[in-house]
């Protein structure tokens, strides 16, 4: 093989790479696969060309005797084969989602692909996927949660700053509340783990260390990581 034969190799070995690397995890496994399948047709493309294809007739013909005693081999280990890989699924998807609920919203989060999915499982739009929803009729369910349980307010607002960002509150109309009532105020010290008449600088305190340990980005809960903002946005505004 030529020297610059073989820097060709190198970076196009390199190139794959990294764009194996840049894919999600779930998509790798196909994708090596495809890149596998791809290689073995030019393998084989090459050596017909070059009038060496007879080599690999010559080894399959070899190989014959063997497979008749492993065939029957793989056929028993192949259901275990089976057994074990669904096991192994199950025990990955459910290390990496988690699920979040309320009165009215069920949230489900996907950690690996950084998305999140959604059903209304009361009011207006009962049983309707988020996905489904458009950007007024999520208003309308956001008002509606806010006017029956703050919680599910709070979990569908997680759900749009995820979807849209902070774009979709310029069209929040009904992000007028009232102050706090002495149950939100007493709930939000609980999640801070204060006391009542604590500091500004307490709060501050108690909400950056809890932020560390259950950010989004650090594998936290984006519902928890809500639940710790408004908890501090009550004391300060109290």
């Amino acid at each position: 093989m030529s020297p610059i034969s073989l820097i060709i190799l190198i970076v196009l070995a390199l190139l794959i790479t990294s764009w194996v690397r840049s894919l999600p995890k779930k998509k790798r496994k196909s994708a090596l696969i495809k890149i596998a399948l791809v290689l073995l047709l030019i393998i084989t493309a090459t050596m017909a060309l070059t009038g060496k294809l007879h080599w690999i007739a010559a080894l399959f013909t070899a190989a014959l005797p063997f497979a008749r005693h492993i065939f029957p081999l793989l056929l028993r280990v192949i259901p275990f084969l089976s057994v074990w890989q669904k096991r192994r699924t199950q025990q990955t998807n459910s290390g990496n989602q988690s699920s979040e609920n309320s009165k009215i919203i069920h949230l489900k989060i996907d950690h690996d692909a950084g998305v999140m999915y959604g059903t209304v499982l009361q009011g207006p739009f009962k049983n309707r996927e988020l996905g489904t929803l458009d950007k007024d009729q999520f208003l309308s369910l956001l008002k509606y949660c806010r006017q029956q349980d703050q919680d599910s307010a709070k979990l569908l607002e997680t759900y749009l700053d995820k979807r849209f960002g902070p774009v979709w509150r310029s069209d929040d109309l009904s992000s007028e509340k009232p102050s706090a009532s002495a149950k939100e105020i007493q709930e939000a010290y609980e999640i801070l783990g204060l006391q009542p008449n604590c500091s500004r600088d307490e709060i501050i305190n108690a909400h950056r260390k809890l932020m560390q340990k259950n950010h989004p980005d650090r594998g936290g809960s984006d519902y928890i990581a809500a639940k710790i903002n408004q908890a501090k946005d009550t004391l300060l505004n109290d």
